[in-house]
């Protein structure tokens, strides 16, 4: 079994400005996707949608001598804006499934995780 990171990007400013009943759609299109992972076999984790980058930090330096500022991050329109953690034994599987998240516009990049984890 391995462990891999569904990193969804987006524009936050698109978003802020998607009428209820889009969001709506988007919001049952991630209840989808977490349906046909369990119907096919996969393990979720955990995931969240994440706050806006502007509600950021931004943490550089070591330890005590720290130097944080306000994020975001990159200055560029899509941020990443949200993420699921999954177990599978079928990583081409789970990207098929992935596609039912990028029906809702957008390209999503699923990346193994290494190591011990934490």
């Amino acid at each position: 079994m391995s462990r891999y990171m569904v990193l969804i990007p987006g524009d936050e400013a698109a978003w802020a400005e998607t009428d209820q009943a889009e969001k709506e759609r988007v919001y049952q299109a991630h209840t989808d996707f977490a349906k046909l992972l369990a119907d096919r076999g996969h393990t979720f984790v955990t995931g969240a949608e994440l706050a806006p980058s502007r509600e950021g930090r931004v943490v550089s330096g070591d330890l005590d001598a720290v130097t944080v500022t306000d994020g975001p991050y990159a200055e560029s329109a899509e941020q990443l804006s949200g993420f699921y953690v999954i177990d599978t034994e079928d990583v081409d599987d789970l990207c098929r499934c992935v596609g039912r998240l990028t029906g809702t516009g957008g390209r999503i990049e699923v990346r193994e995780c290494r190591g011990g984890g934490m």
